[in-house]
C-alpha cells in the first residue's frame, strides 16, 4: 500500500494533475486515491526527500526548478540519454527498432497537441532507455525524468517544436536502425540543446510579459 500511494503521487505529478506549486493536502490526496493517510503520509515524506515536493510553511508544495537548476538537469539528461542512444545502436533488437520508428509515424497524428506530444515523447524516450539494454542507465534515466516533470510547461508547445522534435527523433531512429552508435548519440545531443534552447526561449518571453512587481518578485 505505501508503494501504491507513492506511485500514485507521483504519476499524478508526473502527468501534470499535479503541477510545479501546487499544494499536496494529506487528507485530500488519502480521499482521492481510496487509501489510507497513513500511505500517503509515508509518500509524500518519500517525495521530499527526492526533492519532488518542497516546504511552504507547514505545508508540501510540489517543486519548481529554478533557472540554474534547469540547467543542471539538462546537462546530466543529455549526457545519460547520449548515452543510451549509443548502447541502443549496439543493442536494440531489430523489433526494438520497428517500435521506435512506429512511435515516430503514430505520433504525427497529434503533431497539433501538445500535450498529447509530450506523453509520447516521453514514451519514446522511455523506449530509447529500454533499447539500451543497461538497467542501471535505466534507473538513473528514470529519476532525471521525473525531474523533467516539475517543469509547468512543455517546450512542444512552442510554434514548430513539435513537426522539429519529430524530425529529430526519426534522425535518432535511423541513425539506431543503422547501427552507428556516434551518429545515434549526435542526433539526441542535438534533440536535447534544442529543446533546451527553445525552453530557455520561452522562459525568457515569459519573464518579459510579466509587469514589472512580478519580475521584483521572481528576482
Amino acid at each position: 500500500m505505501k508503494d501504491d500511494a507513492y506511485s500514485l503521487i507521483l504519476n499524478a505529478i508526473e502527468s501534470g494533475v499535479y503541477g510545479p506549486g501546487a499544494r499536496l493536502v494529506e487528507s485530500e490526496l488519502a480521499e482521492r486515491f481510496g487509501v489510507s493517510r497513513t500511505p500517503v503520509r509515508e509518500a509524500l515524506q518519500r517525495l521530499e526527500t527526492q526533492s519532488m515536493l518542497k516546504r511552504d510553511g507547514r505545508s508540501l508544495i510540489v517543486a519548481t526548478l529554478d533557472h540554474n537548476q534547469l540547467a543542471e538537469l539538462y546537462t546530466v539528461r543529455a549526457e545519460l540519454e547520449a548515452l543510451a542512444a549509443r548502447l541502443a545502436a549496439r543493442h536494440a533488437t531489430p523489433e526494438e527498432v520497428r517500435v521506435l520508428a512506429d512511435m515516430v509515424r503514430e505520433d504525427r497524428a497529434v503533431i497539433d497537441d501538445p500535450q498529447a506530444l509530450a506523453r509520447a515523447n516521453r514514451r519514446f524516450h522511455h523506449q530509447i532507455h529500454l533499447a539500451s539494454h543497461n538497467r542501471f542507465l535505466i534507473r538513473q534515466l528514470d529519476l532525471v525524468h521525473r525531474g523533467m516533470a516539475l517543469m509547468a510547461r512543455t517546450t512542444l508547445a512552442a510554434s514548430g517544436r513539435g513537426e522539429a522534435a519529430l524530425a529529430e527523433h526519426q534522425a535518432l531512429v535511423d541513425a539506431v536502425a543503422s547501427g552507428d552508435g556516434a551518429a545515434a548519440e549526435r542526433a539526441l545531443r542535438e534533440h536535447i540543446s534544442n529543446a533546451y534552447e527553445t525552453r530557455l526561449k520561452e522562459e525568457a518571453r515569459l519573464i518579459a510579459e510579466m509587469p514589472p512587481s512580478a519580475i521584483d518578485n521572481e528576482v
